[in-house]
């Protein structure tokens, strides 16, 4: 059984605080949008879905036990507290997409004349809950679209390398790249998995290695700077990471340390695959350069649990992410399949 780390139930909310991992596994309760706010910008959930859902389910507990006298006042709150979560991470494209689609249904709803005020805040609810359960769906799917692709004509376990975190953490639950990674174990083809430690963060020494830990899986945990080392001395079948916005080029944005990932893997001629919900992907988005990334406070360079390892005075830059160019990525995997990047606008597209 994968870790829970969003429980969620009618209008009660509680999330499994992330910072603490793995020394301490303690849920917290979100009452409203402004802990939501919080609990994504503070990184306490991560994960482009997990903060589409938490952001969007905190809205939920935000109106769940308020009566409101007309239509249009539901709307102007709903409208207002989207717009103040979509600013906890900008680069994460996931929460904007499902704000717009809350607000589309919205002005739907404001729109019909037979929807009373209860009734158009319980659809609200309805469809931002249905979210929590398509995306669980929508892991399996992405989890066995990937497997169908590294295990094809392979009569061999493999090897696989993941970076940051991608799994129940980051999503309602399985995962996106270690979803394909838990796929391809329960075909009884994973011989090992590497995950990266994923500073400055450390949400693969944190978080993947507690996941992989808790799931029994075959695993060893490297260093970031440890891969080039990595693919050149061990046969490594595939590297599978995820994504917090995919451009309609195929220009991927992710933890920082994906983009150096994949120009080793370039050059050691190891595919390179990016999972990700269709969520990730904005067509509105030309190309990679157009994607705003996240810079986070200097301390998370400087500090450990609290504790200094830098020397005081120096300077720090500290991007969050990193874009990968179309180019390097083998394939991107999603719910849909496994796509091409210069596939991809034309599919979302038709969707």
């Amino acid at each position: 059984m994968t870790l829970e780390a969003i429980k969620y139930k009618s209008g009660q909310l509680q999330i499994l605080d992330q910072l603490l991992l793995p020394a301490e596994s303690k849920y917290i309760p979100v009452a409203g949008v402004k802990d939501g706010w919080s609990a994504i910008h503070k990184m306490q959930v991560r994960g482009a879905p997990a903060i589409a859902i938490v952001g969007c389910l905190s809205l939920v507990v935000e109106i769940y036990d308020k009566q409101f006298e007309t239509k249009a006042a539901l709307a102007n709150e709903i409208g207002e507290h989207l717009q103040y979560l979509v600013t906890s991470r900008p680069t994460a494209v996931n929460l904007k997409l499902a704000a717009d689609d809350v607000k589309s249904q919205v002005e739907s709803l404001l729109a019909n004349e037979t929807v009373t005020v209860d009734g158009m805040k319980q659809e609200v609810i309805k469809a931002i809950e249905y979210m929590l359960e398509k995306d669980i769906s929508d892991n399996r799917a992405i989890g066995d679209n990937g497997a169908n692709v590294l295990v094809k004509g392979v009569d061999r376990p493999l090897k696989l390398l993941t970076h940051c975190n991608t799994g129940s953490l980051a999503t309602a639950g399985y995962g996106t790249a270690l979803g394909v990674i838990r796929s391809v174990n329960e075909r009884n083809l994973l011989e090992h998995v590497y995950c990266t430690e994923t500073r400055p963060y450390n949400q693969g020494a944190r978080l993947t290695a507690y996941e992989l830990v808790h799931d029994k899986l075959p695993a060893t945990l490297v260093t970031d700077s440890m891969v080039a080392a990595l693919l050149s001395s061990r046969k490594i079948d595939a590297i599978i990471v995820g994504a917090d916005r995919v451009a309609a080029n195929g220009d991927t944005a992710n933890k920082i340390g994906t983009y150096q990932m994949a120009v080793v893997a370039k050059h050691h001629g190891v595919p390179f695959y990016v999972a990700a919900p269709f969520t990730s992907i904005d067509v509105a988005i030309e190309d990679g350069s157009h994607i705003k990334i996240e810079e986070r406070p200097e301390h998370e360079l400087t500090h450990i649990g609290g504790q200094r390892i830098a020397a005081p005075g120096i300077g720090c830059w500290n991007p969050a992410f990193d874009v990968t160019p179309a180019e390097l990525i083998t394939g991107i995997i999603t719910e849909r399949g496994v796509l091409k990047p210069c596939e991809l606008a034309e599919k979302v597209r038709q969707k």
